[in-house]
């Protein structure tokens, strides 16, 4: 059933945009792309006259919008293999591979992280964001591999939590980033937010979450490097966008980087981005602990194509 949206103009910045691009911006929950096909199924009206997509907004414009609302999620249990790297009473520290989702999403409802954790360890998971998200203190995105902690009890999940947002949680990732950058050390301290033009990219922006990576190379190839990148901030795809933002995006990431990528990665999957070193303070005695993971096979790969034909 559909449920029902009213949009007022909001203000006079909002006369002369486009609908789809005024409504996308104003309904966080609905894509450009969902927008523009709920206009062309007739599903917006601009007082009883149907919109369409290149119209534009005038002053005193109240736009009804019938859209069919998101069905819940369900996170089951499922039998699938997942790398436990450390576990004890409180915390467990997992591998992830590239291509796994983290938690059930519209679209990704199974085949998770989570399905993997609720069949290994049942009820044992924090319950404090929900039975979608059981145990997740943090997350990597479907196509960065490497290291996640997860919480067994809420006790556990506040005091990590509150690490990360005192930023005394260590995150430390390796990546393969197109091209060199200018320094071969830096701090980007560069504000990360939704992009203003495309709703499914994050980007810099001047309103954004304040978001630090600081960065280091470790090798240089021809129009390649091999680079360390240590987190202040965890801002959704920060690694991705600020080295896009260099101008060194990392390789393999179609989102923020070239469309495709170059014969010699054509067996790439996804973007050249490992979460290879974690850190924290144990929740429940304050012992620090740190965790390391290997390189996986794509990566080594990548490395091997690289010292094979593009040494400097």
């Amino acid at each position: 059933m559909r449920e029902l949206i009213t949009v007022p103009t909001a203000s006079e910045d909002a006369v002369g945009l486009r609908v789809d691009a005024y409504l996308a911006a104003a309904l966080p929950e609905l894509s450009r792309s969902a927008v523009q096909k709920l206009l062309s199924e007739g599903a917006v009206l601009c007082g009883e006259l149907p919109c369409r997509k290149n119209d534009r907004v005038k002053a005193g414009d109240v736009f009804s919008v019938y859209f069919e609302p998101p069905q819940p999620c369900e996170a089951l249990p499922e039998d699938i293999p997942i790398d436990v790297v450390y576990e004890d009473d409180d915390v467990i520290v997992v591998n992830k591979p590239q291509g796994m989702v983290v938690h059930p999403a519209p679209g990704n409802e199974s085949g998770t992280l989570v399905n993997a954790l609720l069949y290994r360890f049942g009820g044992e998971l924090s319950g404090i964001n929900g039975v979608i998200r059981p145990g997740i203190v943090h997350r990597i995105d479907k196509n960065t591999c490497g290291l996640l902690m997860v919480a067994k009890n809420d006790r556990a999940h506040r005091g990590l939590a509150a690490q990360i947002a005192a930023h005394t949680f260590l995150r430390e990732y390796e990546a393969v980033c197109i091209g060199t950058p200018r320094d071969c050390s830096g701090r980007i301290d560069k504000p990360v937010g939704r992009s203003r033009t495309d709703r499914k990219k994050m980007a810099v922006v001047p309103d954004g979450r304040p978001a630090v990576t600081n960065y280091e190379v470790l090798a240089s190839f021809r129009g390649y490097s091999h680079i360390r990148c240590r987190l202040e901030t965890g801002r959704t795809h920060q690694i991705r966008v600020h080295m896009a933002s260099l101008g060194h995006p990392v390789l393999g990431d179609d989102v923020y980087g070239p469309a495709t990528n170059p014969a010699k990665f054509a067996f790439l999957q996804g973007q050249v981005l490992c979460a290879r070193k974690l850190g924290f303070s144990h929740p429940a005695d304050g012992r620090w602990m740190e965790f390391s993971a290997p390189l996986p096979q794509h990566f080594e790969r990548v490395l091997e194509v690289l010292l094979r034909d593009f040494s400097a």
